[in-house]
Parts: structure tokens; sequence; C-alpha cells
């Protein structure tokens, strides 16, 4: 009897993985509980949905679907260097920051030589994608109040570490550390090594010059930033990042990227978001305001609240209720927020900010269940 195996077998660090749990959909909560207005708090999407100029632009845009978009998007490369006032070179726009974060592992660690480092917890695309490449990735624990222990995050870095990530602000507690901070840890790493910071929620900053190095890219050879259209331009189901980095990596990461990855749909859209200044400092307004009002009235049931810069809040709830009981009921009630167990937080819960109303009805569905 002839005996075969199923064919080819997939490497090891592939087969092993486990898939990326996103948070809840609307629907099937709608089914699930017999609900008929679900409100979804648990994705970090845009309060006010997408922005106007984008979806005119998506409804006249459609008959372009059967085209290719140009090679490397330069109208959006350079859409973006405008909005944030760098040179064209060097912006690599992906699929989502996440493409971004995949290629510059792929294109600076070698596998079974090279590390990368993080904080833990943190983005677990960062650790997935250093997994599949082959490159060890090494992480340290955040500070009981969630803060960054630098000297130990710097230690874990050698001769063979090619990628420091840092997420300013972080997810899932929105701390967000100092542009002084930042600065120090760039003159500190190894000469080979990039500081990637994910930037993924500074538009939400109070003071993002403060915070973000990017006025000060100049100043160090040694750093990229990576930001996004899925949050203050509201555009995530499109999937559109971008990476503002040194030119040379810029340049390799345009050759080495799947043709098209930013699909025809997606820029045009991204192009219209960056010309609707009124949404956008609507998005911002909205946001600010949603977090001191959530955080405040949430301190005022007894909750634990992390100090946050972007558009969500990490909370414990108050002794008598568990997390994952709170956030069982909030289900119930038809709001969805974000279990950290992932993130190996089991007390906490992560809230996205959402419009006033939203808002407003879920501070009352809080107030029933800790009442």
């Amino acid at each position: 009897m002839n005996s075969r195996n199923n064919g080819p077998e997939p490497r090891a660090a592939a087969s092993s993985f486990s898939p990326y749990v996103p948070g809840l959909s609307i629907d099937e909560i709608k089914e699930q509980y017999g609900l008929s207005r679900v409100i979804k708090l648990a994705s970090n999407e845009n309060p006010l949905g997408v922005p106007p100029r984008a979806l005119e632009v998506l409804k006249g845009s459609l008959g372009l679907s059967f085209r290719y978009p140009q090679s490397g998007v330069p109208r959006l490369t350079r859409a973006i260097a405008g909005h944030h006032g760098v040179a064209a070179t060097r912006v690599a726009a992906g699929n989502g920051s996440d493409e971004i974060i995949d290629l510059l592992i792929r294109v600076l660690a070698e596998p079974g030589r090279h590390n990368v480092i993080a904080f833990k917890p943190c983005f677990s695309i960062y650790r997935l994608q250093a997994r599949l490449a082959g490159v060890e990735f090494r992480q340290t624990p955040l500070n009981p109040d969630f803060s960054f222990p630098w000297a130990k995050f710097l230690a874990l870095a050698d001769e063979n570490t090619k990628i420091a990530f840092v997420t300013s602000p972080d997810n899932p507690s929105g701390y967000c550390p100092s542009a002084q901070e930042l600065a120090r840890v760039a003159c500190s790493l190894p000469a080979s090594c990039l500081l990637v910071v994910d930037e993924a929620y500074m538009d939400f900053c109070d003071e993002e010059g403060a915070h973000s190095l990017l006025p000060r890219l100049e100043e160090f050879p040694n750093l990229a930033i990576l930001r996004t259209f899925s949050k203050s331009f509201g555009l995530a189901g499109l999937r559109v990042g971008y990476g503002i980095l040194p030119e040379h990596l810029a340049d390799v990461l345009t050759r080495v990227h799947l043709p098209f990855s930013v699909n025809v749909l997606a820029e045009q859209a991204a192009l219209a978001a960056l010309e609707d200044r009124h949404f956008y400092e609507e998005t911002l307004r909205i946001v600010r305001q949603g977090r001191k009002l959530l955080a405040d009235k949430m301190q005022g049931l007894g909750f634990e609240v992390m100090p946050s810069q972007a558009n969500f809040i990490m909370v414990r709830p108050p002794a008598g209720i568990a997390a994952a009981e709170l956030f069982e009921r909030l289900l119930q009630k038809g709001f969805i927020v974000r279990p950290l167990k992932s993130y190996g937080l089991d007390e906490y819960l992560r809230i996205s900010i959402g419009t006033p109303e939203e808002n407003d009805l879920f501070i009352e569905a809080c107030e029933e269940i800790i009442g």
C-alpha cells in the first residue's frame, strides 16, 4: 500500500501559529444576545466613521476597481510627506502599518542571527512577524504603572539587535513617554539598531510636540516612525499605513514589498482623508473630550483608570466585580469592550472612545451594573 503524506509540510514556526484574535463583531453579539442595537467600543476605531470627503471619493472611484494603482503610490507618498513636512523619499506606504512592520523585520534581520526587542505586553504583530521570519524576539515587562523601564529595555540590546519597537502612545494602557526619553533611547541603542516608534495613536495626544520625535527626525539616523489611516482618519477597513524612515530603508521597502499592496480605492480614500481637515480636527476634539469624560465618570464609579493619550482608556473594575464578569454583563446590555487576557492583563478592560451619545449610554450601563 502506498503510504504518502499530505504533501509538503510548513515550517514549524508557521504550524504552531495561533491566529490574531480581533474584537467581537456587532453582528455576532446581536445574534447571540437577541439585541437590536450594539455599541462597539473595542477596536479603537474612529467614532465618527469614514471622512465625508473620503466617502464621496470612494463612491465615485468604484469604477476604477478594474485598474491597478500606480506602482509605489507616489501621489499618496507625496501627500503624506506634505502632511508631515518631510521628504517624500522618506515615506513608504503599505497595506496597513502591519505590512511596514513585517517588511522592516524581514529586510533588516537575518534569521537565526539577529534579534528584535520590545516591551511586554506589546502589539502582537511585532512578535508574530519576528517569529515567522525566524528572528529572536526579546521582551522586558513594563513597570507596574505601565511606564517604560528604559534601562531594562536597553539591556536587551546587543550588537545583533536590529530593531527596537516602542509603541507611543502604548496599547493597551495609553501611556505616552516624552520625546526626550525617546531621544535618549535612540542615542543609546547600538548604531546598527533601528528604533521604530509606532505612533498609531499619536494624533490623539494632548501635546504631540512634547511626545513625538517626528519634528526631530533629522537628528536620528536610526529612527523610524509608523503612522496609520486606521484611527484618526477613519479608514481602518481599507488598510493603509506608512513608515517615515531613513531614505535608504524607504527605498528598499518600496522595492521589495508586494506590488499594489495599497489598492486603488484605499489610495483614493487616503488622499481625500488628508484633505478633510474638518473631519480630522473634529475627530480629535470628540476623542479628547470623550476620553476625559469617560475617565472622570469611571473613576467616580470606583474604577482604576490608567492615564491615556490614545483614543481608548484601560480600566480595572472596582472591588466586587471581575473584569471577565463585567465584560460579559456589558455584552448582555449591547456594549462590546476589549478584555485584555491576551495581553496578560486579566484584571483590566480596554474601552475605545465613542461618540458623546455612545459614551453616555456606556456610563449608564456601567452605573446599572456597578450600582
